[in-house]
């Protein structure tokens, strides 16, 4: 493995690591936080992209195929080398797959393809506890925290989330309260936050529908909205919230 030099910067800077940054959700978070003065490392399975820059963007971007467990592990071992012994202050859990069939429709219980299922648990699921175990010395040294990106879906049959996302994300809430009795002792805290319909790029068509019909503040939610549950998670105001699971839907689920 390739040693990264770590960036030398001021020692009363937080720092964030922020799975699935190049769009949506993940690139309103990391303009919030940087806003705010944090340093954020960004983690996916491509290159650093232009399309989302920052200050500092290109030095503090790990590329980590988050389907693969070996690559997590040597992914883990370079951000604790960009962190160069020091302490984070947050892991924030976004990056999802959601694959849909040869149609654009969802994958239902009975035709996902079982290697399919499995990738979708690796992304989903099985690298937000493997980050935040291996992230685990440096998170606690920071009293730091956890914020994990489940769904709507996770507690609902959803008209174009998959079985496979929806299990996984409704795998990735239990797992919250999990940690969040587990980590708790080590003055971690961890969160989960439950988007409903988001307006970025990856809607599907008859969410206007869904709008009309289902969500009383008869509109979508915005990225920055949500990263701005986010924030709060990881900043003071929330220093006794654990375990918990917001629901930001404009009331989808009443």
């Amino acid at each position: 493995m390739t040693l990264i030099t770590p960036i030398t910067v001021p020692s009363n800077t937080r720092t964030l690591v922020l799975t699935g940054a190049s769009r949506g959700i993940g690139h309103a978070t990391v303009k919030k936080f940087s806003a705010g003065g944090w340093r954020v490392i960004t983690v996916s399975r491509q290159p650093f992209s232009a399309l989302c820059p920052w200050p500092g963007g290109d030095k503090n971007h790990v590329q980590i195929d988050l389907a693969e467990h070996q690559d997590v592990k040597r992914g883990i071992e370079e951000i604790r080398d960009r962190l160069g012994g020091g302490r984070l202050d947050a892991l924030v859990n976004n990056a999802a797959i959601s694959p849909k069939d040869e149609t654009g429709g969802r994958y239902g219980a009975i035709d996902t393809p079982f290697d399919l299922w499995q990738r979708v648990f690796n992304v989903n699921f099985f690298a937000s506890v493997a980050l935040a175990r291996g992230l685990m010395g440096e998170l606690s040294e920071a009293k730091g925290c956890v914020v994990n990106v489940t769904s709507i879906a996770g507690s609902r049959v959803h008209p174009f989330a998959g079985s496979a996302y929806a299990t996984s994300k409704a795998a990735l809430a239990a797992l919250t309260r999990e940690m969040a009795h587990d980590f708790g002792p080590r003055g971690i805290r961890v969160n989960a936050i439950a988007p409903g319909e988001i307006d970025t790029a990856i809607l599907s068509p008859g969410t206007e529908q869904i709008v009309e019909e289902q969500i009383p503040m008869r509109r979508l939610g915005t990225p920055d909205e949500v990263a701005d549950v986010i924030h709060f998670l990881c900043e003071k105001g929330a220093s006794y919230v654990s375990g918990a699971e917001i629901q930001i839907n404009g009331g989808q689920h009443v």
